[in-house]
């Protein structure tokens, strides 16, 4: 089958200049003897203006030059349509790509659009607003928020808000419902995770999966700020075994378990990050996990 490919570049994610990239795009693009066209990423995320082209230029790939927050938006405005996607990872966190061991470096990343194979993986949408792979209300939507306000992007960045944040961390009240249970619990943050991937190779979920049509919710309840990064970086390493259901009590220092949809009440109104873009927050909130949504170009 011949390929026709739409590139979209966020000009302004991660910290990589993007002139060279496209440049470099266009070259490799052209030696395949593939059609093509390039667009830049668009503030608003609402990408339906490209559906008249895909349609009457038989286009067959969405390839994404940004982050995590922009794969989102251009995969929730196109997702209807019979194209695979692909990731070329220029953002500061990159989670998706990470989870789907899409190549980091550019040059690769192109390769495996142009070699991989693409296949069907899950989403799911937080108040009908559609995620690829994460999405937090608490201490690290509070990051997110923040991080978003700063002049420079990248690791460093991120992180220089994360040790800013622990120390004035407090705590929100959450009523969750899953199935027919529900639980009160105060909660440092929740993490609804479809990637086991937070990005930069840093894991909140490890048992994730892409494709597997459920959502890994991570719930750090109150505790000392000690505990606090004990029981984080157990559960960033793996050490916090699933459980079969939701269970809370004084002594979980984490809540882990696995749903494809929940509702939280949120009467404190934690702050939110879909993707690890700020988001308006909501006092209920429903998320649904859906299944095989998209089609993922990945490597072989």
């Amino acid at each position: 089958m011949s390929r026709h490919i739409i590139y979209i570049i966020n000009p302004i994610s991660g910290t990589r200049t993007k002139k060279d990239l496209q440049e470099y795009i266009e070259k490799k693009t052209t030696e395949k003897k593939i059609p093509f066209q390039v667009f830049p990423s668009v503030a608003s995320g609402d990408y339906s203006f490209l559906h008249s082209i895909i349609k009457e230029q038989k286009v067959t790939d969405i390839v994404i030059a940004g982050g995590d927050g922009t794969v989102s938006q251009v995969v929730s405005s196109l997702m209807e349509l019979p194209v695979n996607f692909g990731i070329i990872p220029c953002g500061s966190g990159n989670g998706l790509a990470l989870t789907a061991k899409i190549p980091k470096h550019p040059t690769q990343a192109l390769n495996t659009i142009f070699t991989g194979k693409a296949s069907a993986i899950d989403g799911f949408t937080i108040n009908k607003q559609f995620a690829c792979m994460l999405c937090g209300l608490g201490f690290d939507a509070k990051v997110a928020h923040d991080f978003a306000r700063q002049p420079s992007r990248g690791l460093a960045t991120y992180v220089k808000q994360v040790v800013k944040n622990f120390f004035s961390a407090s705590t929100y009240n959450f009523e969750l419902t899953i199935d027919d249970k529900t639980i009160k619990t105060e909660a440092y943050f929740i993490s609804i995770a479809n990637s086991n991937q937070f990005g930069n190779n840093f894991t909140i979920a490890p048992e994730a999966s892409l494709s597997d049509g459920l959502l890994d919710v991570v719930i750090v309840t109150n505790q000392s700020k000690l505990s606090l990064l004990i029981e984080t970086l157990k559960q960033v390493s793996g050490k916090n075994k699933l459980q079969t259901e939701a269970v809370t009590g004084k002594e979980k220092g984490v809540i882990y378990f696995q749903t494809d949809r929940l509702k939280i009440k949120n009467p404190s109104l934690a702050p939110l990050h879909i993707d690890g873009d700020p988001a308006e927050t909501s006092e209920k909130i429903e998320i649904v996990v859906k299944k095989k949504i998209f089609r993922l170009i990945q490597p072989e």
